[in-house]
């Protein structure tokens, strides 16, 4: 869930009962260095990342083509 970028840290923490700072030391800790920060550079640019900075219009947590039946 850390991996998408439409995945709120809030929804993470509503499903796993892990803050923020603890999926950081998660993903720091099991990503190789260089994708570790990729990701952080990703997502620190990132608004839907915390659903206080999101768009209201934004009520799904990931992307329409993403799970495909």
């Amino acid at each position: 869930m850390a991996w998408e970028d439409r995945t709120s840290f809030e929804a993470i923490a509503h499903h796993f009962g892990v803050n923020e700072s603890a999926v950081i030391q998660f993903m720091r800790k099991n990503l190789k260095c260089s994708s570790f920060n990729l990701w952080r550079s990703r997502v620190s640019a990132r608004n839907t990342k915390h659903l206080k900075l999101r768009a209201s219009s934004v009520n799904r947590a990931y992307c329409n083509t993403q799970y495909k039946m």
